[in-house]
């Protein structure tokens, strides 16, 4: 019976035998890998509740409402996670405001609510695009490190045979072999961010779209009600 023989081709044997440079570049890129992932997680759900909100926002919006009761309504019991809501606060409450002072021109009405919403789009377009920028950065530099962390390895592995007599491909083998983990976990740590980024960026861009395009009728209805009361 033979006796047991530790496999030193094991994935774990081989993280472990690794150099401690690759062993960092390792664990700097399972840390990304990591973080990429709650990331994700946090985003997708962000995401898929102001879609939810914008959705039944503009369903209120658009059922007949009295907008000063939308406004008590929306103050009362304010939804964080609705963008659209809070673009309708910034320019009803900046509407409102500008209404109660005498003399002032409704075009000067309408300018002071376009750039109230403008400003309130922009502070959703930044909550939209949080966490992005890592995730590019991840997406497109963990290759490289992984890469790096390979180079590395196979250099040490191929200086190692200047102390052996003879080189075969069992003592080849393994050093190639725990250097290109390195890449797979790189990979392993690129492709998701990639398609979280590339997914994440167009979703925002559209929930922008429909801010942009709410503001636009919010803004054209207001309009012909400043211009209305002062026939």
């Amino acid at each position: 019976m033979e006796p047991n023989v530790v496999d030193h081709t094991s994935m774990w044997s081989l993280i472990s035998n690794a150099s401690l440079v690759v062993q960092l570049v390792m664990l700097t890129l399972v840390a990304a890998s990591v973080t990429s992932w709650i990331m994700i997680f946090q985003r997708s759900n962000m995401m898929r509740s102001a879609k939810k909100a914008l959705e039944n926002f503009e369903e209120r919006f658009w059922s007949g409402i009295d907008l000063s009761k939308l406004y008590r309504q929306a103050g009362s019991n304010p939804d964080p996670d609705s963008g659209v809501e809070q673009i309708f606060r910034a320019g009803f409450k900046e509407f409102s405001r500008l209404r109660q002072q005498s003399g002032v021109d409704p075009d000067a009405v309408m300018e002071g609510v376009s750039r109230a919403m403008r400003v309130a789009i922009s502070r959703e377009e930044e909550k939209l695009e949080t966490s992005l920028p890592f995730l590019a950065t991840v997406g497109s530099t963990s290759p490289y490190i992984g890469l790096f962390g390979t180079v590395w390895g196979i250099m040490n592995s191929f200086r190692g045979l200047a102390t052996v007599q003879q080189a075969t491909l069992a003592t080849v083998a393994p050093g190639i072999a725990e250097a290109l983990i390195a890449t797979a976990i790189g990979l392993f740590a690129a492709i998701p961010a990639v398609i979280a980024y590339n997914r994440f960026a167009a979703r925002s861009e559209t929930l922008i779209g429909r801010y942009y395009t709410f503001a636009d009728e919010f803004q054209a209805i207001l309009h012909r009600k400043v211009h209305a009361s002062d026939d």
